[in-house]
């Protein structure tokens, strides 16, 4: 007995068969290509982007969560430590927030569980935004634009910093960056990456690197000593995990950084003392694995690191909405 099959059967059936096709091509390997996001609720999204650009979350009135998270130059600040109100220096190197999404918890101690903890702690924080919660909410509660928006969003008018920062999370969500040459030579195009490029992931997997860098980010899986081997002598006086578990074993373990565009969110490590991508994989190897890289070897490595580089998130900079005659106005001395 034969079966006609109309065309939407078939059509249905063929993209079945090509997603099939799809999954067994991807490489077995360490590190897995980032699969794109898309959310359930846009609306939401626009409104968490317009947060992420809004300076009126900031005492200052001049400071944004893309200040130190700069979508224009790979979610990063490319200073050592950033700089927050008042210009006071902060602690940490501000890690990329291209990918944040992908990885076990947020900010280099994992002191946050996921990306809406995560966003709560710069608003309020003195060397950052330096901006209470209250008076956040006390601005945005006073901007028409605003309360029309979270009321389309979340149903109410009356705007929560829960509210405010599930909608910043929603928007970071959607900051992955897809389609890496090493993304499309996983899925089985050899073309994507050159034979010198392959050479240096043989070396960098070889080594053992891939045990903490893997995954879809190509880290951020795991929270591991920095100076394993070796001793790493660093000018920041923060110790990592230690300062939130207080376990002595925890004391300089950091959250392994993803190596996601890692050309562009230099300088490196959680100090940022290393300065360029061949000064960070050669104090790697050393304090990590005890081994000695040649420049070759670390011009090969680095030269498979920038295959890593996938499409940037392509964003219209929002309009934000005008403040009102009772919106609190920025003190940017205080």
């Amino acid at each position: 007995m034969k079966v006609k099959l109309s065309s939407l059967a078939v059509a249905i059936a063929v993209t079945a068969v090509s997603s099939v096709a799809w999954a067994s091509a991807v490489r077995d390997e360490p590190i897995t290509p980032i699969q794109p996001y898309v959310s359930e609720n846009p609306a939401k999204v626009q409104l968490g982007k317009k947060l992420f650009f809004e300076p009126r979350l900031s005492m200052s009135g001049i400071i944004s969560c893309n200040t130190c998270h700069n979508l224009s130059r790979g979610g990063t600040d490319n200073l050592a430590t950033s700089i927050g109100h008042g210009w006071a220096a902060g602690p940490v190197n501000a890690p990329t927030v291209l990918n944040s999404s992908l990885a076990i918890a947020q900010f280099w101690d994992g002191r946050a569980a996921d990306l809406q903890e995560q966003a709560a702690g710069p608003i309020q924080a003195d060397i950052e935004m330096n901006m209470p919660h209250t008076l956040a909410l006390d601005v945005l509660n006073s901007i028409p634009g605003y309360q029309d928006e979270f009321e389309q969003v979340f149903g109410s008018r009356d705007i929560t910093i829960d509210m405010v920062t599930a909608a910043i999370a929603e928007f970071e969500e959607t900051l992955v960056t897809p389609n890496a040459r090493f993304d499309q030579w996983l899925k089985g195009d050899d073309n994507a990456i050159t034979a010198y490029e392959l050479e240096g992931y043989k070396i960098f997997k070889d080594s053992g690197c891939t045990a903490c860098h893997n995954g879809e980010a190509a880290g951020g899986t795991s929270f591991q000593r920095m100076g394993i081997v070796r001793a790493y002598e660093s000018t920041s006086p923060v110790e990592g995990r230690y300062s939130i578990t207080g376990n002595d074993a925890d004391r300089f373990s950091f959250k392994v950084p993803t190596l996601r565009n890692v050309e562009y969110t230099y300088p490196y490590f959680h100090d940022g003392q290393a300065n360029t991508l061949e000064e960070s994989v050669d104090i790697m190897g050393q304090i990590q694995l005890g081994r000695h890289y040649t420049e070759e070897e670390i011009d090969k490595i680095v030269a498979f690191l920038k295959t890593l580089t996938g499409d940037m998130p392509q964003l219209t900079l929002p309009i934000l909405p005008p403040s009102s005659n009772d919106t609190p106005r920025p003190d940017p001395f205080r």
